[in-house]
């Protein structure tokens, strides 16, 4: 079964074909940061207008690698929320149309479900798991059941783990996006240079807050340049304000395993091609005899790759998807607990 997927949600135009859900056949990533660097962030006007320009190309370039023509396709899959507005309705209106024209069955794809089932793409885990999807829009907990059956533990209540890291990286003038650019910078710091707080909420919680955090780094560097007595780093801000993030992260994923007793973690996410997140989970994972997995850093960013991978698993759940198409909107704030499989 060949699947074509389609990833538009933000800034990365993607297509990939996916050959009975683990081979993998062609991956391509089209990023933006070029367009967005200037600005210090997404502009999603002119994301949107970048995947109008870019996704036929994209497709084309996908289907020749992977050595298939668009007739040979049998499923069509294409992110639907959440996301840019503007950015969704390019790809889920072009695959909306390539379905028309090849009358081949197309899915809606969540793209956190994308993000879950991205570890699929290299190997099969045993449900249940508890997963972290971590990036510059969202840091979610779940309880992942099985393919469909998703329950939210804890997310953020303000900014992203990613968003984060972007606008600290920002504050110490580091070009966008500053995410990669802490985690070089953090290798050579001393992370103990500094004490940033670690926002852990009210006993028992679940959910995020890292909005403390960077208000926290932001006050210490305008202390910083007006005492040159101060002298810790950018390197070293870098390496404190990042032990700061994943403290949280790995505590509160440690939590949700042992509130379900589930011995079984997986991180996926942008965030999740960090380096330092990776050897703490899998360290404390160890500690605690928990199996860790992480997808491989392509499959970490927004990529088509997961949301063929996730396509593939919900058209195997329910077969019997409409032909018509007009029921499969854009969603901005598409929550993946009411993105239920048809019944």
């Amino acid at each position: 079964m060949l699947v074509l997927g389609l990833e538009t949600s933000c800034d990365e135009t993607a297509a990939a074909v996916l050959k009975d859900g683990d081979t993998l056949l062609s991956n391509v990533i089209n990023d933006q940061i070029g367009i967005h660097s200037k600005y210090g962030g997404i502009v999603p006007e002119l994301a949107g207008r970048s995947h109008i320009e870019r996704v036929h190309r994209v497709i084309e370039e996908a289907v020749e690698i992977a050595g298939v023509q668009l007739k040979d396709v049998d499923l069509i899959a294409a992110t639907m929320g959440p996301g840019l507005i503007g950015s969704l309705l390019v790809g889920l209106n072009t695959a909306k149309g390539l379905s028309y024209g090849l009358k081949k069955p197309m899915v809606g794809v969540n793209h956190l479900e994308g993000h879950l089932l991205a570890i699929f793409l290299q190997k099969k885990i045993p449900f249940p798991f508890i997963a972290l999807i971590v990036s510059g829009g969202h840091t979610d907990l779940y309880r992942v059941a099985d393919f469909g059956k998703y329950k939210l533990m804890g997310r953020t209540r303000d900014d992203a783990a990613g968003e984060s890291f972007d606008k600290v990286g920002k504050m110490l003038g580091f070009p966008y996006p500053g995410g990669p650019v802490i985690e070089r910078m953090a290798r050579k710091g001393n992370a103990k240079a500094h004490v940033f707080p670690r926002a852990y909420l009210e006993k028992g919680s679940l959910d995020f807050s890292f909005s403390g955090l960077k208000t926290s780094v932001r006050t210490f560097l305008k202390h910083r340049e007006q005492d040159p007595s101060i002298k810790v780093s950018d390197e070293d801000v870098s390496a404190c304000f990042q032990s700061a993030v994943i403290d949280v992260l790995v505590d509160k994923l440690i939590s949700a395993c042992q509130k379900e007793n589930i011995p079984r973690i997986v991180v996926a996410g942008g965030v999740a091609s960090n380096g330092a997140l990776r050897e703490a989970v899998s360290k404390e994972g160890q500690i605690y005899g928990f199996e860790t997995a992480f997808p491989d850093p392509i499959f970490c960013t927004d990529n088509a790759a997961m949301i063929a991978c996730a396509g593939y698993y919900k058209y195997l759940q329910n077969e019997k998807f409409p032909m018509d198409t007009k029921a499969l909107g854009a969603k901005a704030n598409l929550s993946i607990e009411s993105d239920a499989y048809p019944s």
